[in-house]
């Protein structure tokens, strides 16, 4: 005997189905309902709307009133869904590199254009199409030999880098090769001098407020730098932000670029758990951005800027780059981008929570 449905079974599935919360398949068969079945009360329900419109007696108007209260519904699990969107955008920006996120673009798609998965990717369509030159070998060294010499020596120049590379490595680089490539890499020589920084002119530079200041306490004063991370054939950047009184690294994050992005990631993470009194940083264009001190002044922070002979301000978290380079980086000479975060994460977190610091009496930050 075939069974029947009654109106207000179909109406109840329908709906279900309506909402997107789950497949059509699910729903057939957690109510033993044919998949078919469904499908085509669905069509029935999409395609009979217009109904509502033909009859205006008091029945109709109920149903009507019945529909639209569905279609609102719909509308709010429209706002929900896009909502899950964002949040997902944000996630996948976040937790993978530029590169990871161009790779996963499926150029012969048929149901999203490019434009459409650039954008659910967070990546501008025309990168998807700039090949970069790869690097040579020879470059990756350069980048490589500058950036433990730069750690080893963060007093060194761009001349004396030149010349110890040559004496020590017996690698060969020009002045000017050698200073090109450390501006790319973002770094410079750490020593009392006038202010080279680059900060964009336009761009607020805010006054230096820690002059014969110590933190007394966590939260007191944090401060954020950016380095270089070498990879075998390629490399990264690493921004992270510290608590001067704990050397705690509170938040963090790599990206293949120098783009403000990932910069603006890492205090807001640090931002999602507290909020210092003052923020330090350098005067390059990441920390003058109103981007970036829209962050903190809205959150009830103070900005400080290093400013002329204030070169050694940042030595907590330089301290903690030579750690993670020497204890780590160099040590496991990473090969893809996502091995090194792996293990950037895991060397924060021995860091933070089980390596002693001399300067903290021999306790863990975590426990300061």
């Amino acid at each position: 005997m075939r069974k029947t449905y009654s109106s207000e079974f179909k109406a109840k599935l329908v709906m279900e189905v309506f909402k997107g919360e789950r497949l059509l398949n699910e729903i057939a068969s957690e109510n033993n309902v044919h998949p078919n079945m469904l499908t085509r009360w669905k069509s029935e329900a999409a395609n009979n709307l217009h109904v509502l419109f033909e009859n205006e007696n008091a029945k109709m108007r109920k149903q009507a009133k019945q529909y639209e209260a569905q279609i609102e519904e719909l509308y709010t699990q429209i706002g929900k869904l896009t909502a899950q969107y964002e949040w997902m955008k944000k996630k996948l920006e976040s937790n993978f590199l530029r590169k990871e996120r161009i790779s996963m673009v499926d150029f012969n798609d048929s149901v999203f254009s490019v434009s459409a998965q650039a954008g659910m990717l967070g990546l501008n369509r025309t990168s998807l199409y700039y090949k970069p030159r790869p690097s040579s070998e020879w470059d990756l060294q350069l980048n490589r030999l500058i950036d433990i010499t730069y750690t080893k020596h963060p007093e060194f120049g761009y001349r004396r880098i030149t010349a110890w590379l040559e004496n020590y490595y017996g690698f060969h680089a020009d002045k000017k090769t050698v200073l090109s490539r450390m501006q790319a890499m973002g770094i410079q020589a750490v020593y009392p001098r006038q202010c080279t920084s680059k900060a964009n002119p336009a761009n607020k530079v805010y006054p230096y407020l820690l002059s014969g200041v110590q933190a007394s306490c966590p939260d007191h004063i944090w401060s954020i730098d950016i380095t270089y991370i070498p990879i075998q054939k390629s490399w990264l950047y690493l921004a992270a932000v510290v608590d001067w009184y704990s050397r705690f690294i509170l938040a963090w994050e790599v990206d293949d670029t120098l783009e403000i992005t990932f910069v603006l990631d890492a205090c807001k993470k640090a931002l999602g758990n507290s909020v210092p009194e003052i923020m330090n940083s350098d005067q390059g264009s990441h920390f003058t951005s109103p981007r970036y001190t829209e962050l903190f002044t809205k959150a009830g922070a103070k900005i400080s800027m290093d400013h002329r002979g204030r070169a050694y301000d940042n030595i907590f978290i330089e301290r903690f780059w030579r750690s993670l380079k020497y204890e780590d980086i160099y040590l496991k000479d990473y090969q893809y981008p996502r091995e090194a975060r792996k293990g950037i994460r895991e060397y924060i977190e021995f860091y933070n929570n089980e390596r002693p610091h001399q300067s903290l009496g021999y306790k863990t930050p975590s426990h300061v």
